[in-house]
């Protein structure tokens, strides 16, 4: 929410915020009510247990089975319930609170197999059942308790009406009303109540509101995730600006280079062999030739064609095969092509930890598996080296997690003295 539509500033009742308010409690009525409905049914067994533990008697088998299929029936829908109303309710945020709440769930395969196997374990499904049982049991309560106190402020409000109908006496609590006159001062402060009332019901939706951000959204919060679209945005732009540095090699520094040389060719064709300027043109020709080389490995270490043009796969059989180790390559089937800022990490993950394997490991080959699996590109390096890398030690790891983290993904490292050392990295993967 804003700072003006904070229900303890004083201008709350000048902005938007008490009809948000109302508007969210509102629409939360009929949610509360279903889930409170089943909940009650599910706890009625154990209510019924306890009175009878209560009162000395003992559980008879009737009661037994209902109280086991009820905690089976809590266990077992509770979440396929919790997850579709979790999800309605971060929606409904939006009406007191525009930040955005993202799920806390994992991605998961698109099977039901898997889909339920990692729902069902996941803190964030539980949470979301809390959040069910809050809604059902405790909201009710609130909402029953603000419901009473605003009728007996409407009550207040509409006194003189009721003093008017020429009744001889109105009871209103402990006052005894015989006139108009004596239920102005009723109207009176009911109206002054009107306000508080108002501000109350802000509390009352804003602690709702904290109580799903809490329980429904992800547990880093909201901060975190804009230091993550932050950083996320900041990859983006290292990227983009890779390849505005390529091209401009490629299609300027490159085709220059390469006409100098050309013209330093025919220019050693037109001098004699036996001209003193033979030896210094043909030593700048070979030196440009070789300037060639190392700015095309430049272009290529930066982002390589193929990677563009044939896809991540084609990319890394490319790399396999300018390895001074063996190094094998296995790609799974059904493999679908990822975002582009996706694969150029991929690569980059790739192109480092071989280059560690080479400088680092003393390993004699290295095996790369590059597959997909839950939403998720996941490329394995693994060498028979020496083992015992540490990211502490200067050997890029850092950097390296530093950047998948930058897209969302995640590095796990392997790797015991005497090896051998694996390395993982997982990247959020779409098409």
């Amino acid at each position: 929410m804003t700072t003006d539509e904070a229900p303890w500033q004083a201008r709350y009742l000048l902005s938007a915020g008490p009809w948000r308010a109302l508007l969210y409690v509102l629409t939360t009525v009929p949610f509360a009510g279903l889930t409170g409905f089943g909940v009650g049914m599910l706890i009625l067994p154990w209510l019924a247990a306890g009175l009878r533990l209560h009162d000395g008697r003992m559980l008879d088998g009737p009661l037994l089975f209902l109280m086991v299929t009820a905690l089976v029936m809590f266990a077992g829908l509770g979440p396929l319930i919790a997850i579709p109303l979790a999800a309605i309710e971060r929606g409904r945020l939006g009406l007191v609170d525009p930040r955005p709440v993202r799920s806390g769930h994992r991605p998961t395969a698109p099977d039901p197999v898997s889909w339920l196997r990692v729902r069902y374990t996941e803190a964030a499904t539980w949470r979301e059942v809390l959040y069910a049982v809050l809604l059902g049991l405790v909201v009710p309560v609130v909402y029953g308790g603000f419901a009473l106190l605003a009728l007996i402020d409407v009550g207040l409000i509409v006194s003189p009406l009721f003093a008017a109908t020429g009744t001889d006496s109105w009871q209103f609590g402990v006052f005894t009303v015989h006139s108009t006159a004596q239920a102005i001062p009723l109207s009176i402060l009911g109206l002054v109540m009107a306000p508080v009332l108002l501000h109350l019901l802000g509390l009352v939706s804003a602690g709702q509101a904290a109580t799903a951000r809490g329980l429904l959204g992800e547990r880093d919060g909201t901060a975190l995730h804009e230091v993550a679209q932050s950083r996320a945005r900041l990859a983006d732009a290292f990227e983009a600006e890779r390849r505005r540095i390529e091209r401009d090699l490629h299609d300027g520094a490159q085709h220059r280079l390469t006409s100098l040389t050309l013209q330093l060719g025919m220019a050693r064709l037109d001098v004699p062999e036996d001209s003193p300027a033979a030896a210094p043109l043909a030593q700048a020709h070979d030196e440009a030739k070789e300037l060639m080389v190392v700015l095309r490995e430049l272009i290529h270490g930066i982002r390589p064609q193929s990677l563009a043009d044939l896809g991540l796969p084609a990319a890394l059989r490319e790399l396999a095969g300018r390895s001074p180790l063996p190094v094998t390559i296995t790609v799974a089937d059904g493999l679908a092509r990822p975002a582009p800022h996706v694969e150029g990490c991929a690569y980059f993950v790739a192109s480092e930890t071989l280059a560690n394997v080479v400088r680092h490991s003393g390993a004699t080959r290295a095996d790369l598996l590059l597959a997909q699996t839950a939403g998720m590109l996941v490329l394995e390096v693994r060498d028979d080296g020496r083992g015992g890398a540490d990211p502490a030690g200067g050997t890029g790891l850092t950097g390296l997690a530093d950047r998948v983290a930058a897209v969302g993904g995640r590095v796990l490292l392997a790797s015991p003295a005497g090896g051998p050392t694996l390395i993982r990295a997982e990247l959020p993967c779409r098409s």
